[in-house]
């Protein structure tokens, strides 16, 4: 009786220590996950600052001050020179009646971004121009170029009208110019919109302006209120 007794307590002392283990390897991924999310926005408030600050070869103000939506991918990778292989994580915010919505994790793949350099690392930029466009994105995939016009944008002091619903730019190794992203998909990284938000919310409802703004996202969304002001423009 008291070796069934001992057993007993044995085998719950040990599986005590499994999930108490467990639970701190959870804990320590989802940690080093918010990380990432953080330096990841702060990365891409740095690269819109970068590329802001010099106007004649930056994205025209008259064109991201009518912006509906901005998203930035920094240092997104493309894989190989012959397999062309492309991936990126990034951040996307619209704006809303109380100003721009809190950013929302982005997945972007496939597409051309320009050179085809193995493993270089290329910051893209999209300039959601319309409500089609916003509404394209909302769905939670957004085929580039599919469903919706892209183009890529216009630099330096010119004013200019675009008629594409998306406007994309790349830089690479500091040179910065429009870039054609037609053939890539980005959609919602749920994970990370888990991870950052604590629960599986819709892109919808986050860049609607039904999700609070967290503390991380507070430098990329100051950068791109500093450059496409706050207020909603007229279609």
């Amino acid at each position: 009786m008291n070796q069934n007794r001992c057993s007993i307590l044995r085998d719950v002392f040990f599986f005590g220590l499994i999930a108490v283990f467990s639970s701190g390897v959870i804990f320590a991924a989802d940690a080093n996950q918010q990380s990432d999310l953080t330096k990841r926005l702060t990365e891409s408030s740095k690269v819109l600052n970068q590329i802001m600050a010099t106007p004649d070869k930056a994205i025209p103000s008259g064109i991201i001050q009518r912006a509906r939506c901005v998203a930035v991918f920094p240092s997104t990778v493309q894989v190989a020179v012959l397999v062309g292989a492309k991936h990126g994580k990034g951040f996307v915010t619209c704006r809303t009646a109380k100003g721009w919505s809190a950013p929302a994790p982005l997945d972007i793949s496939g597409g051309s971004w320009g050179a085809q350099l193995g493993g270089e690392e290329v910051d893209l930029v999209m300039v959601i121009t319309d409500s089609k466009g916003e509404q394209q994105l909302e769905s939670g995939k957004f085929d580039l170029g599919t469903e919706t016009s892209v183009t890529a944008g216009p630099v330096g002091n010119h004013a200019m009208t675009m008629n594409a619903d998306v406007l994309s730019y790349s830089r690479t190794r500091g040179v910065f110019a429009g870039t054609n992203v037609n053939g890539s998909s980005m959609t919602q990284d749920k994970d990370e919109t888990k991870t950052l938000y604590g629960s599986p919310v819709s892109l919808a409802d986050i860049l609607s302006g039904k999700v609070s703004r967290p503390d991380a996202g507070k430098p990329f969304l100051e950068s791109v209120k500093q450059y496409a002001g706050e207020t909603k423009p007229k279609d």
